[in-house]
């Protein structure tokens, strides 16, 4: 496979230690602001006096900035260099960082996270500079400790919102420590990064600015859909809306010297299989973590199920195990990925999935039940997306390698969005009312939580019937000793999506 690094074996100005050192930092800063806010959505509810529809846009709005962004950065850092990205995406995560901290209002608080997407672009720019910056044979160990820092990252943040938050403490405190973390990141890049020039060309911002507008169109109603009515006026027109404007940007693409994106690389058996693949694991990924949040947080005694769960317990008890054991099964799929191929690694990875999600919906009364398929689905889900960048960079050219990894990450990120979706349709459709002294709740039956369960399952099967049947054998076959290294190292940078993931971009109305 030819080397697209264009400093292969030219040491940078700084030790390479600091480098990868500079870079897992970066990746921990994205993971820790994705995951930060999940576990304290109601908080900010109640803190606010926000509705549930308006809490939800918390999330939702750092993903549609995300999908827009991202392969905007990635191109950006292509042309210019990517040290100068890096430092401008930091700057303006810093800024949302910053406005979230201090705001007492939920418009402005979403403003700063529309600010803090911008730190979605980190991870694929750094992986980018280790690419440039270091010799081959350091490559491998360093992109293995950076994609680590995304399982990292994300344990570390639960633990640290339930620290910061319990006993109903100020929200604001987990968006000082993502100020904190974005100065020591700014400093840190600003100077280990080594100043490598660009390659040049042309960055096609009109393709992206159609791009990113059809993706917040496809988005905003998939999220927003349960509290708008999926047959409002509003969710149609948008989802018709984004149909018209995707399929434009397909045309502008295929008419502009320089495209963002190349339609005929999206088309190949191989890469299409994978990014539907990529679409059918972010549903699973949003449909365990989504359920498993509110089942443990329900109250058994009233509604005959749950835990009755703390902030701090479902984070520390219910979701630390899982974060942290995808934190060792993603370098350990990147081996197995350069020893078995990632066809059969993704092959497996479902099978596994499926596994975890049956347990789930039918075995989830003890702590333990609940801890188990939690831990079976999270390492699914990092052995998936551990195998997904090589699959991509086995069927695409040096130079399209970004841009397919940027796709890939975007249907991910659909597929999240279908799944949180669907999973609060379920339980706010799915629903019993308990009389209490305080008056009446309605919460989600258990029932409910099995079809999520269940649909997740579902979604993992199909990730299967694809890699099985999707990717042909002779694109995905065991790689050659000399190709080992080098995949092994791709594949260790995957997307792990499992430990850096937005559990819930929308509440069920709970009474």
């Amino acid at each position: 496979m030819p080397d697209e690094r264009t400093s292969a074996g030219v040491e940078p100005a700084v030790p390479a230690r600091l480098v990868v050192v500079t870079m897992a930092a970066a990746v921990f800063l994205l993971s820790m602001i994705q995951t930060l806010v999940v576990p304290v959505l109601p908080e900010i509810g109640t803190q606010l006096g926000a509705s549930a529809t308006a809490v939800g846009w918390v999330t939702t709005s750092t993903m549609l900035t995300a999908s827009a962004v991202t392969p905007l950065l990635g191109r950006l850092g292509d042309v210019f260099g990517h040290r100068r990205v890096i430092l401008a995406a930091l700057v303006v995560t810093l800024a949302g960082s910053i406005l979230a901290a201090v705001t007492h209002s939920i418009e402005l608080l979403i403003a700063g996270r529309v600010l803090q997407g911008a730190s979605f672009g980190l991870f694929p720019l750094a992986i980018s500079v280790l690419r440039q910056a270091l010799p081959k044979e350091k490559l491998t160990g360093a992109m293995a400790v950076t994609a680590s820092a995304l399982g990292v990252g994300s344990g570390i943040a639960l633990v640290a919102t339930g620290l910061l938050t319990q006993g109903g403490a100020d929200y604001r405190r987990i968006f000082w420590l993502c100020v904190g973390m974005t100065v020591v990141v700014l400093v840190l890049s600003a100077i280990a990064i080594p100043r490598l020039p660009g390659q040049g060309g042309r960055v096609d911002y009109r393709g992206a600015a159609v791009l990113g507008v059809g993706l917040v169109c496809l988005l905003l109603p998939l999220s927003q859909g349960h509290a708008w009515g999926w047959g409002s006026v509003k969710v149609i027109g948008l989802f018709v809306a984004a149909v018209v404007i995707l399929a434009g940007f397909i045309v502008l693409q295929r008419r502009t010297r320089e495209p963002l994106v190349a339609f005929a690389l999206l088309v190949r058996r191989p890469v299409l299989a994978t990014n539907l693949a990529a679409l059918c694991i972010g549903f699973a990924m949003f449909s365990v973590f989504l359920g498993i949040t509110y089942f443990v947080e329900t109250p058994d005694a009233v509604a005959g199920y749950g835990f009755t769960a703390s902030i701090l317990r479902t984070s520390v008890v219910f979701m630390l195990p899982g974060a942290i054991v995808s934190m060792f099964t993603g370098p350990l799929a990147g081996r197995l990925v350069a020893r078995i191929g990632p066809r059969l690694v993704l092959l497996l990875a479902c099978v596994i999935g499926l596994v975890g999600m049956a347990l789930l919906a039918v075995l989830h009364d003890t702590t333990a039940e609940v801890i188990v398929g939690v831990i079976i689905c999270n390492a699914a889900i990092a052995v998936a997306y551990a195998s997904m960048p090589t699959l991509l960079v086995m069927n695409v050219g040096p130079h399209e390698t970004g841009v397919a990894n940027s796709i890939n990450s975007i249907m991910r990120t659909v597929g999240g969005a279908i799944g949180s979706a669907l999973v609060v349709t379920i339980l706010a459709s799915q629903v019993a009312t308990h009389r209490l002294p305080t008056g009446p709740v309605s919460l989600p039956t258990e029932s409910a939580f099995v079809w999520t369960f269940g649909l997740g399952g579902a979604f993992f099967l199909l990730a299967a019937l694809l890699a099985l049947f999707g990717i042909p054998r002779t694109s995905s076959s065991r790689l050659t000793p000399t190709e080992e290294r080098e995949e092994e190292a791709l594949s260790l940078a995957g997307e792990f999506a499992s430990s850096s993931i937005d559990l819930r971009e929308a509440s069920p109305e709970r009474g």
